[in-house]
C-alpha cells in the first residue's frame, strides 16, 4: 500500500517539477529521490507482513510477496534512472512529464502485485498500460515512434476488451470480484468460468507478450524511444506477470477447471518458446532482437504461473529482478551506440572495455549462463515446471530453446571481442560507469546467492 500510494504521489509531484524546473538534466535527481523514498516506504512494511499479510477494504492485499516484488521493480527503476535518466532528455522536451508516467505506471505495477478483486486487477493493467501508449509515442518527430504509439494503443484497447468481457463471464459464474471467493475449482466445470478464465488468459498474454498474442512486441519496441522501450520490456513486463501469477495462483488453482486452463497455458509457452527464439536468431538489428528475446523470455517466465508451488512464486521474483536488470543494462549500453546492427558493436571490447564486459555479462544473465542471475531464474521456474508434474515435455523444450538463445546472444559478443571495426560511441561520463559497475555486481551477487532475494519470502 505504500508503494502504490507514494508512486502515485511521486508522479504527480514530478509533473510539477517538470513545469518549475529549468535545467531538464536536474529532473532526473527529483526522480531519483522520488524512487528511493518510494523504496524505503515499501520496505517498512516488511516487518509487519513478516507475521502475515493484510486486506484492504477487501481490494488490496498486502503481503510479504507483494513488497518483495514492488521491492524488485522499484530497485530495477532505480538502476534505470541512473542508467538511461540522462537520455529522457533527447527524446522531447517534456522531461518531467515522461518521469510522471514512469511513475504512473510503477502505480499500476505495484496494485498488479497486490490486489485481490477483479476490479483492481482492471485498473492496474490499465494504469500500466495508459503511460506506455503516451511513452511509444513520446519522439513526435519520428514516424516509426507515432506508427509504435498508434499500434500499440489500438491493440491494447482490444486486449482490454477481451479481459473485461472474462471479468464479467467470471462474474456471472461466481457472482463476485473477490478472487479468493470466486470458488470456480468445483466438479463439473462451470461453461461461464471456463471462457472466462481463457479470455482472461488470452488478454493478460497480450499484455506479456505471449505467442500467438506477441505481433505487436517486435514493430512497438523497435519504434519506441529506445530508453522507454527499456523500462517497458523490463519492468512493465515483470508487472504483466506478476498479475497473472496471482490471478491464476489465487483464483483458478485447484480443482478440475485448473487442468484446462494449464493445457491450455502451457501450448502457448510452448508456442512463445520455440517462435521467440527462432525469430531473434534471424535479426539484424539488436534492438529488434532484444525484442524477440523478451518474446523467448516471456515463455521461461510463464512456467512460474502454470506451475502452482513454491518453486513458481520464488522463480518469478528472481526471474523478474534477473531479466529487468540485465536488459535495463543491454539497453543501456546499447543508448550510447549510433549503429543499433550487429556490425555497430564491432571491436567494442577494444574502444570501450567496461562497456563490452558489462555487455557481456548481462547477456550471459539473459542466456542462462552459470554464476549469473538468469541461471538460477532459469533453474528455479523449470524446476517448478518438474515439480508440478505432466510438464516434462515442456521443460525439455525450454532447455532446447535456452540453447538456441545463447547463439543469437552470443553474436553480439564475438562482434565485440572477435571482429574489427571503430564502433561510434557516445561520450560515457563517470556517473554512468559507476551505475554500470552496481549493476554488474547486482547480476553476479544474485548468481551466486539467490537466497539474498528469494530468502525473504
Amino acid at each position: 500500500m505504500n508503494a502504490l500510494i507514494s508512486t502515485a504521489l511521486s508522479g504527480v509531484f514530478l509533473m510539477f517539477v517538470g513545469l518549475f524546473v529549468r535545467n531538464k538534466q536536474h529532473i532526473k535527481f527529483f526522480a531519483i529521490a522520488a524512487i528511493i523514498i518510494s523504496f524505503i516506504a515499501n520496505l517498512a512494511l516488511y516487518p509487519t507482513v513478516q507475521l502475515g499479510g493484510y486486506i484492504q477494504f477487501g481490494m488490496i492485499e498486502v503481503s510479504k510477496f507483494s513488497v518483495l516484488f514492488n521491492a524488485v521493480a522499484l530497485g530495477a527503476t532505480l538502476i534505470y534512472f541512473l542508467l538511461s535518466g540522462s537520455e529522457f532528455e533527447k527524446v522531447g522536451e517534456h522531461v518531467g512529464d515522461y518521469f510522471a508516467l514512469i511513475f504512473f505506471i510503477l502505480a499500476g505495477v505495484t496494485l498488479a502485485s497486490s490486489f485481490s478483486n477483479l476490479l483492481m486487477l482492471f485498473l492496474a493493467i490499465e494504469i500500466m498500460s495508459i503511460p506506455q501508449y503516451v511513452l511509444a509515442g513520446a519522439d513526435r518527430k519520428s514516424l516509426k515512434s507515432n506508427e509504435a504509439s498508434l499500434k500499440y494503443f489500438l491493440m491494447g484497447s482490444f486486449s482490454t476488451g477481451i479481459l473485461l468481457m472474462g471479468i464479467a463471464l467470471i462474474y456471472g459464474a461466481a457472482g463476485t470480484f473477490n478472487i479468493t471467493e470466486l470458488g470456480l475449482g468445483a466438479d463439473p466445470v462451470h461453461p461461464l468460468a471456463l471462457c472466462g478464465i481463457i479470455l482472461m488468459a488470452f488478454a493478460l498474454a497480450f499484455k506479456v507478450s505471449a505467442v500467438p498474442f506477441h505481433f505487436w512486441t517486435p514493430d512497438v519496441y523497435d519504434g519506441s524511444p529506445t530508453v522507454f522501450t527499456s523500462f517497458m520490456a523490463t519492468v512493465v513486463k515483470a508487472g504483466g506477470f506478476v498479475a497473472f501469477l496471482r490471478m491464476f495462483h489465487v483464483a483458478f488453482a485447484g480443482g478440475a477447471i485448473s487442468h484446462h486452463w494449464t493445457l491450455i497455458l502451457s501450448i502457448i509457452t510452448a508456442a512463445t518458446l520455440i517462435l521467440g527464439n527462432f525469430s531473434a536468431v534471424f535479426q539484424q538489428s539488436v534492438k529488434r532482437m532484444l525484442a524477440y528475446s523478451s518474446i523467448a523470455q516471456a515463455g521461461f517466465m510463464l512456467f512460474a504461473v502454470i506451475a502452482i508451488n513454491q518453486f513458481a512464486t520464488q522463480g518469478i521474483i528472481l526471474y523478474a529482478a534477473a531479466y529487468s536488470l540485465a536488459t535495463i543494462g543491454v539497453f543501456a549500453v546499447l543508448l550510447k551506440l549510433k549503429d543499433y546492427t550487429f556490425e555497430g558493436f564491432n571491436g567494442l571490447a577494444r574502444k570501450q572495455p567496461l562497456l563490452a564486459l558489462a555487455t557481456t555479462i548481462f547477456l550471459f544473465s539473459l542466456a542462462g549462463i552459470p554464476v549469473t542471475a538468469g541461471f538460477f531464474a532459469k533453474y528455479f521456474v523449470l524446476s517448478a515446471a518438474i515439480q508440478h508434474g505432466h510438464l516434462l515435455w515442456l521443460v525439455i523444450v525450454g532447455v532446447l530453446c535456452a540453447a538456441i538463445s545463447v547463439y543469437y546472444y552470443f553474436r553480439v559478443i564475438m562482434a565485440m571481442y572477435f571482429k574489427q571495426g571503430d564502433p561510434e560511441v557516445e561520450p560515457v561520463s563517470g556517473g554512468f560507469k559507476v551505475a554500470l559497475v552496481l549493476t554488474i555486481i547486482l547480476v553476479l551477487a544474485l548468481g551466486l546467492f539467490p537466497n539474498l532475494l528469494i530468502g525473504c519470502l
